[in-house]
């Protein structure tokens, strides 16, 4: 009989999200994210696990939501039941810039259709949070795709296989990454 206390629960992310995947945005080697899809239609903006922040140490200096002079997604207001007022976002809308120690830039995409309902703003005080809890209180924003087209939201997004296969293809080799 199986050792049932060696039996590790499903996080609430696995339990209640599905993960979605878009590779190499804007053309840009690595620089992959994760869309955490619930079943009610939110979707949760994060790095995926192989984005170079992730990778090699490094350290975040700033965390900035300030898109253009006319436009910073922390000016984002949503209100009532119906989310009224929230930024209407296209697939490749920017919605933060991570700096880290390095100087080196890099630019986080909505990766899908929807309304902005709101922005991490606990990673700007603590921008640690990206590398230590990327899918969780790292998270960069929270998205609601219009209900006509949450159905198709995805398409153009990678499952975790298809994510997978990526990134073994990328290292040429078996890789195993942990869940974003």
């Amino acid at each position: 009989m199986e050792d049932l206390e060696h039996i590790k629960a499903p996080s609430v992310i696995d339990r209640y999200y599905t993960r979605w995947y878009k590779t190499d945005i804007k053309g840009k080697k690595g620089e992959d994210q994760c869309v955490l899809q619930h079943s009610n239609r939110i979707c949760v903006i994060t790095l995926a696990e192989s984005h170079p922040i992730l990778q090699n140490g490094n350290k975040i200096k700033s965390v900035n939501y300030q898109i253009s002079a006319g436009c910073s997604r922390l000016q984002n207001k949503v209100s009532g039941k119906s989310k009224r007022g929230g930024q209407f976002l296209t697939e490749f809308a920017p919605l933060c810039r991570i700096t880290c120690t390095d100087d080196v830039e890099y630019t986080i995409y909505s990766c899908i259709r929807g309304r902005l309902l709101e922005v991490n703003e606990g990673i700007l005080e603590r921008p640690e949070l990206l590398l230590e809890k990327p899918s969780t209180e790292g998270y960069i924003a929270v998205i609601l795709p219009k209900i006509e087209e949450s159905k198709t939201v995805t398409n153009g997004l990678l499952s975790r296989e298809e994510y997978e296969n990526v990134l073994s293809n990328r290292t040429g080799g078996s890789a195993e990454p942990e869940p974003c």
